[in-house]
């Protein structure tokens, strides 16, 4: 057990059965009662934001995570199966934890996964990708004035929305917490 003195942002600490990530974490000493700590939280499960106040010096389950670099290799049904690239033990992830960068994994792609012992508990991809475009409609020439946006399909399957400019064989740099187009690549 730790004190509540220990934690800071980032920390991840079990409240009520549940693994969650500290996002906000501020120290408050009002006029006439005891200093405390107040943390606002991610659920790392249901991505649900809770509140909790702590004082000063109680006692909380701090865990230690550690954060590996393993390379991701395929999906299978729910899971993505990354390899250590270390000892090579493929290891089954949970979609779930790469949240909206699931889509826009390739094959042989590094990402970070988080563990609690050998329990996964947060998983994220790259930043940024670079994709190639496999269809969309032709833009017109010229007409660059305005910001309108058309879909296009990316070569593993995800569908983005692009500038109207870029064409069918481009290559695209992708924001994969967004899936938002960012810029085309050389």
């Amino acid at each position: 057990m730790a004190s509540s003195s220990d934690l800071s942002k980032g920390s991840f600490i079990r409240v009520n059965g549940e693994i969650c990530q500290i996002t906000e974490w501020t120290h408050r000493t009002p006029a006439k009662t005891r200093a405390f700590y107040i943390a606002k939280m991610k659920n790392i499960y249901t991505g649900k934001a809770v509140e909790s106040r702590f004082r000063t010096n109680e006692e909380v389950d701090l865990l230690r995570i550690e954060t590996t670099e393993l390379q991701y290799l395929y999906k299978s049904g729910e899971d993505l199966v990354c390899m250590h690239n270390d000892t090579y033990e493929q290891i089954p992830i949970s979609e779930k934890l790469f949240g909206e960068s699931a889509k826009f994994l390739s094959e042989d792609m590094p990402v970070l996964v988080s563990f609690d012992g050998d329990t996964p508990v947060m998983a994220e991809g790259p930043k940024h990708v670079i994709l190639e475009i496999t269809y969309t409609e032709p833009g017109i020439k010229g007409d660059t004035a305005t910001n309108t946006l058309k879909p296009a399909t990316l070569e593993n399957g995800a569908e983005i929305r692009v500038p109207l400019f870029v064409d069918t064989g481009d290559k695209v740099k992708v924001e994969t917490a967004t899936g938002t187009y960012v810029e085309r690549a050389n």
